[in-house]
């Protein structure tokens, strides 16, 4: 549980960007859109439009609406003429919903004009910027619905686009939370050029893992320079996305079976002390300490670790 002050500054961003959003896209407004429609009205006719018969309980479930409120909702749209109502064959109790050809027009219209004005707004940014918009929201969609929970993580190999990606997001995410400069990015991208360009698929493979389709990980087993026996990982990272719903380990595990069938003995890898979250990974997955030395990368001075298991 946050501090009361800090709970209290969170509660008060969030409230400020509510009232910023809702005067964006015009939900303030008497009618939504210059529509006839209420923000619910509309909401209750998008759901209506997804489905050919509904019934008002559901809808209200869906919605979480008072069923009273929503009764009017119903009356009012059933005096216009824009939906039928009809007996449940399951329960007689229940009324099937469905909208009219005018109810599917009206919809029509107002979900045109909603793209419409949607479309207007994101025209004013650039490419990179909807992107990162978009991004941002699934991520208050994805933070707000599963209260810490874990989405749906898939692990797949690399395909066209991944390594750019998981170049950039080594160089932001280590700038951001250890201060490495960009020596570090440079390697990174060393050592991805060398795979994508000279890696055996038999021998050598990058994975990347998503939750909910976007990109939160990723890392490669390539075959050790001194020894073809030994496997070795490379560049294991986690965006801060992906992290407390086990997406390094799964990574990591992905690397272990690969190596194994391969026919490597032993797996390597690299890393450095204050990656205290990675370390603990590799030592629940059976890797041991073998050395360590001191140096000075990436701008600053650090202790460099050799990690090693047997497969």
């Amino acid at each position: 549980m946050p501090a009361p002050d800090a709970l209290s500054r969170q509660v008060d961003a969030i409230r400020a960007f509510n009232r910023f959003y809702t005067r964006q896209i015009g939900v303030l407004d008497e009618g939504l859109l210059d529509s006839p429609f209420s923000l619910t009205q509309a909401r209750v006719l998008f759901e209506l439009s997804t489905s050919k018969s509904v019934t008002a309980r559901e809808i209200g479930d869906a919605l979480g609406l008072d069923a009273g409120y929503l009764s009017r909702i119903v009356q009012n749209f059933a005096s216009q003429g824009l939906i039928n109502r009809t007996p449940s064959d399951h329960d007689g109790r229940q009324l099937v919903l469905s909208l009219t050809r005018e109810g599917r027009k009206a919809f029509q219209r107002l979900d045109r004009k909603s793209h419409d004005v949607m479309a207007a707004h994101l025209s004013q940014l650039s490419a990179p910027q909807r992107e990162r918009l978009v991004t941002r929201m699934k991520d208050v969609q994805r933070t707000w619905l599963s209260e810490g929970g874990s989405g749906t993580i898939a692990i797949r190999t690399h395909r066209i686009g991944d390594i750019g990606w998981a170049i950039a997001r080594h160089g932001e995410i280590y700038a951001d939370e250890f201060g490495w400069n960009e020596e570090f990015e440079a390697l990174v991208a060393m050592l991805f050029a060398q795979f994508a360009t000279k890696h055996d698929p038999a021998k050598e493979r990058c994975w990347i893992a998503e939750v909910d389709g976007e990109r939160v990980g990723c890392v490669f087993v390539v075959r050790n320079a001194k020894d073809p026996a030994t496997a070795q990982l490379r560049c294991l990272l986690v965006d801060p996305k992906g992290r407390g719903l086990g997406v390094g380990k799964l990574l990591v595990n992905q690397c272990l079976v690969f190596a194994k069938d391969a026919g490597y003995a032993k797996m390597l890898l690299w890393t450095n002390d204050i990656l205290v979250s990675a370390r603990r990974i590799y030592e629940a997955a059976g890797f041991a300490l073998v050395s360590q030395a001191q140096h000075h990368s990436f701008g600053q001075d650090l202790v460099g670790q050799e990690w090693m298991r047997d497969l």
